[in-house]
């Protein structure tokens, strides 16, 4: 089922009527005495508990021109820093979430820009955006959306954080070109209980010289994303691309579902094929 959804239609008002923040129990006295240590260990397991674990993987690909790169990253950084992010930070019953944010290109181009991070207010929000800006921006050869995956789904077991969501957030302009299949990392990934969902960028016609494919929304919601409550947001519109990217991270952080979330029917044929990427390359380069 293909998630027909709009960017301004997103209730960011309606979302945030009526919900309480939740509280953090303190911390006991310095000084206890032994019989306390289990209600102690209880506290800092709580204290180590966030409401999602949020890795964000950003494609670098040269098919991205430099200025799309500088508005996806200013597009991350903002909306962390967002009124509405901060309040849809505080819809959950911790408050809090962790993050972390890689760029990747081939299946063996991948870099963490901003390791885990707990963001559970302005200061720390605003710290994580700072990161997010201030590394030099970069492109490199190929798109492993597959290499991606399986690059990110390690880093939950690095997160001293344990949410009660996992997610994977993938952005990117075109499938999968090198590399193992996108769906047996997807596949993996689902196995583990891990939600993906998919930002596909699609502000320029397809070019056969970028390896760009049409309905590359198509090949997001059958061959990249999965798991409870998965959605893909597209972007058709270079104006639209920080909110999108605002939008995508609210309905993340709040836990909310699409009206009709993306559901993959493991007996349906693709609507894109997803070796496409795959036979682009090896029809263009013979390899």
């Amino acid at each position: 089922m293909r998630m027909l959804f709009s960017i301004g239609a997103v209730l960011v008002a309606g979302m945030f009527a009526g919900g309480d923040v939740a509280g953090i129990a303190a911390p006991g006295p310095k000084f206890e005495p032994p019989k306390s240590q289990p209600q102690r260990l209880a506290a800092d397991r709580d204290a180590q508990t966030v409401d999602v674990e949020l890795i964000l993987a950003v494609d670098v690909s040269y098919s991205m021109d430099m200025d799309e790169l500088a508005i996806q990253r200013e597009g991350y950084a903002q909306a962390i820093q967002s009124k509405e992010f901060l309040q849809a930070l505080k819809l959950g019953p911790n408050g809090r979430i962790a993050v972390t944010y890689f760029e990747w290109a081939a299946s063996s181009d991948q870099k963490i820009i901003i390791p885990w991070r707990l963001v559970d207010g302005p200061e720390t929000a605003d710290a994580v955006a700072a990161e997010i800006l201030k590394t030099p921006i970069r492109r490199a050869s190929r798109t492993s959306i597959s290499g991606a995956i399986n690059f990110a789904m390690p880093l939950f077991d690095e997160d001293p954080y344990r949410g009660l969501r996992r997610v994977i957030d993938i952005s990117g302009d075109g499938p999968n070109n090198n590399g193992g299949p996108v769906t047996a990392a997807r596949d993996a990934a689902l196995e583990k209980g891990i939600v993906i969902n998919g930002l596909p960028i699609m502000v320029k016609e397809p070019s056969y010289s970028t390896m760009d494919i049409d309905n590359l929304d198509y090949y997001y919601e059958d061959c990249v994303v999965g798991g409870p409550g998965s959605f893909v947001i597209s972007i058709k519109d270079r104006d639209k691309f920080k909110e999108a990217i605002r939008t995508k991270l609210l309905m993340e952080v709040a836990g909310l579902t699409p009206e009709r979330p993306v559901v993959r029917v493991v007996d349906k044929e693709p609507r894109v094929s997803c070796l496409i990427g795959e036979k682009i390359w090896s029809d263009r380069w013979g390899r």
